[in-house]
């Protein structure tokens, strides 16, 4: 017997994608249990204990939930560009710069503490979307104008960020020489449950936020322009044969731009929920890494923005696990076993594989 490979000509079933996808997250548990067992570890227990206090109760959900909008945000960002083969590595990037911005807003400040939250966080979302855009568009000018490779430029973009983060937190916004800015005023805060809780005794605990509508908000609209748009069908049309999109009249760099201005508007966004929502001002631990593992949420979802809503709560999961299970490093060797069974996956979407019964030929002589 022996195994043959070759190119699929046909499509899969609609339904092939998401069990790969899920196949490739159950693959990925049942290594990382194995692992741990071989170092002495209890896998039977410590899963338990990870379903328990991400999922176990609604203030443990909560907890979750609130980890995974940012990632939402993120996710959706890694679609909106790899929609069109082009390759954002920089969310993380963009994200910081999304919050730096939003954080102008009440830190520079241009309004006061006496503003009513309910316009003080539509501007913070405005200047959020609006910073992460902005660092969305230079590399893709620089990819329209240039044709600069957008993974170099993105990933390098991330480390600009970060240091112009730096350098306001460290210096000009800094709270008392500490490495972070004053906590923002009330107003600048994202309404939680628990806020509530005298009025309903139920939301005690419960650390959810307003952001986790707005990341809903953000998948509909996401999911329409994707696919009922007619950008969203230029956007397709590129990413799937760039040369029949330029045949049909498509502005191809018009669109390159766009698309990752669109895309650093979302996590610029992320970043302005996770300071309004959770930290409650701007510091260097803003972030665990949310643009990153956007791009794992992407591709498990198949670039799904529904789907990135199922595979941020997992994510969101395991960052809650991080915290929660020890060692800490189980939870990111979960997350990299995912990356690469969702990799390996690709292989049967593109391939068929088939074991085939070896045929011997018995030659006779008189």
């Amino acid at each position: 017997m022996r195994l043959e490979i070759e190119k699929r000509v046909d499509d899969l079933p609609w339904w092939a994608p998401a069990a790969l996808s899920v196949g490739a997250v159950v693959l990925a548990f049942l290594v990382g249990g194995i692992i741990f067992k071989m170092i002495g570890g209890e896998p039977i227990r410590v899963f338990g204990f990870f379903i328990r206090n991400t999922f176990g109760s609604w203030p443990a959900f909560s907890d979750t939930l609130v980890k995974a909008t940012p990632l939402i945000f993120t996710g959706l960002a890694c679609t909106v560009a790899f929609k069109m083969k082009m390759w954002n590595i920089g969310a993380e990037g963009q994200l910081f710069m999304g919050a730096w911005f939003a954080s102008f807003v009440v830190l520079f400040p241009l309004v006061g503490p006496e503003t009513s939250r309910w316009i003080v966080i539509p501007l913070m979302m405005v200047f959020g979307m609006v910073g992460g855009g902005i660092y969305g568009f230079i590399p893709g000018w620089l990819k329209a104008r240039y044709n600069v490779n957008e993974i170099i430029t993105t990933l390098m973009l991330n480390y600009v960020a970060f240091e112009w983060v730096n350098y306001w937190i460290f210096d000009q916004w800094s709270d008392a020489g500490f490495q972070m800015s004053p906590t923002f005023a009330k107003n600048a805060w994202l309404p939680r449950l628990t806020d509530y809780a005298r009025q309903v005794r139920a939301f005690s605990g419960i650390t959810l936020h307003l952001g986790v509508i707005v990341a809903l908000v953000a998948v509909v609209i996401v999911w329409w322009l994707l696919t009922k748009s007619k950008w969203g069908f230029e956007v397709k049309l590129i990413g799937d044969n760039p040369e029949a999109a330029r045949y049909s009249g498509v502005h191809i760099k018009r669109n390159i731009v766009l698309a990752l201005m669109v895309s650093g508007a979302l996590a610029g966004l992320a970043g302005m929920i996770e300071i309004s929502g959770v930290v409650h001002r701007l510091q260097q631990q803003i972030s665990p890494g949310y643009g990153f593992t956007g791009i794992i949420v992407a591709w498990l979802a198949k670039l799904n923005p529904v789907a990135v809503i199922l595979v941020s709560i997992l994510f969101g999961a395991l960052i809650i696990a991080s915290r929660e299970v020890q060692p800490a490093g189980i939870s990111q060797m979960l997350q990299g076993l995912i990356l690469f069974f969702i990799i390996s996956s690709e292989v049967f979407t593109r391939y068929k594989v088939k074991l085939v019964r070896n045929s011997t030929a018995v030659v006779g002589a008189d």
